[in-house]
């Protein structure tokens, strides 16, 4: 396994609604563990209903131009 850097490897968003009336919020990160067998998560917020989703995270430039 690579080494762990302190940048996270996932964000969290909770998500309600559908189609065009999907509502992606940006709630928390995430890194694997270092025996790589789970996730270690920072929520900013807990969601009371939808779904929580998480993403790779990218860098804050390609972030940036989506």
């Amino acid at each position: 396994m690579t080494e762990q850097s302190n940048r996270p490897t996932f964000r969290l968003y909770t998500v309600t609604g559908d189609g065009d009336h999907t509502r992606w919020t940006d709630i928390g990160v995430a890194w694997r563990t270092r025996d790589g067998k789970g996730f270690t998560l920072s929520l900013n917020a807990l969601p009371l209903n939808g779904r929580i989703v998480m993403r790779e995270a990218k860098p804050k430039e390609e972030e940036a131009a989506a």
